[in-house]
């Protein structure tokens, strides 16, 4: 990122973090279809309406840990490997508490945030089934999120891809396999989903922990550097508030939705599937253009850094 073309490079480098944000959109795109079509209306309601939910309860935090890519990306650049390890190890510490934070208030709180939602009753005790177990995956979707930051962090946006298209199938295949083969409930897309992150994070985790790299992750070196935490926070909680408020609003409109009954939940949630799919280009191509400007600003390339920016603009 810091010699060669930065056109070239900004857009080489956001193709395969947008298709790796294609294949992540679609996991709850393949459970609304397959749902949809094999366990009927309700169960299609259920899940079709919980990605405003999802969205804001996962969104702060993964927002928060973006600002770990950007210091990931600005020490990496600069070539401070010392400062660079410390922010990847504060940033897997910080994803670990922040999944099991939310695994629990997310059991816990489901049912009163559904109800609070005006969720139709015909619809809300599989609502609640499918968010329970979604989020007893909380951990797994968080930190495979973390570790797909620290790889794009230097440089690295194909790796997560390959992952990512690998867990994608076994999302499909899982989803059939509980809804067609074992005629599980609307539980079971939940739980397929939850796997397949688990198996995109273990991947991540394998890869992430070889040697002889420089962004290396030891189990023993995990823990909270007090100097990189405050960086992170600095720079990752404007994003992980903005990310809120624009949850916070989606959640006020699927209330109003679900005051309609499940016909109108159903709708409304297989449109914000393909919002979703709307919004990849932009978001990729932003994920991109901070990891070049990050390391840029590190290796002390300010005019390259601006060029980046301008560019981006």
């Amino acid at each position: 990122m810091t010699s060669g073309n930065p056109k070239t490079l900004i857009l080489g480098f956001a193709v395969p973090i947008c298709l790796s944000q294609l294949f992540q959109q679609l996991y709850n795109t393949t459970d609304s279809v397959i749902v949809g079509n094999y366990l009927g209306k309700s169960a299609l309601a259920a899940v079709s309406s919980s990605g405003t939910l999802i969205f804001l309860l996962v969104s702060f935090f993964t927002g928060t840990a973006m600002g770990a890519g950007v210091a990931i990306s600005k020490y990496f650049g600069a070539g401070d490997y010392d400062k660079m390890s410390q922010a990847i190890h504060t940033n897997v510490a910080f994803g670990l508490i922040a999944g099991v934070i939310l695994s629990v208030f997310g059991v816990w709180a489901t049912p009163e945030i559904l109800r609070w939602m005006d969720t139709d009753p015909s619809v809300l005790p599989q609502s609640i089934l499918y968010f329970r177990y979604y989020f007893c995956g909380a951990l797994a979707i968080i930190m495979y999120n973390i570790f797909t930051s620290i790889m794009t962090a230097v440089g690295d946006s194909k790796r997560p891809l390959y992952y990512l298209i690998f867990s994608s199938v076994c999302n499909v295949l899982l989803d059939l396999l509980f809804i067609l083969g074992f005629h599980f409930g609307v539980e079971s897309a939940a739980v397929a989903t939850t796997i397949s992150q688990a198996v995109s994070a273990v991947l991540c985790l394998i890869h992430l922990t070889k040697k002889g790299t420089v962004y290396q992750i030891s189990l023993h070196k995990i823990r909270f550097h007090k100097e990189m935490l405050q960086e992170i926070i600095r720079y990752g909680l404007p994003t992980g508030v903005q990310n809120s408020v624009i949850g916070f609003a989606n959640v006020i409109v699927q209330t109003n939705i679900n005051s309609f009954g499940e016909n109108a939940m159903a709708g409304y949630g297989s449109y914000t599937k393909i919002e979703g799919f709307a919004f990849l280009p932009i978001t990729c191509f932003a994920m991109a253009l901070s990891t070049f400007v990050s390391q840029n600003l590190g290796a002390g390339k300010h005019e390259r850094a601006q060029e980046g920016a301008k560019f981006g603009i």
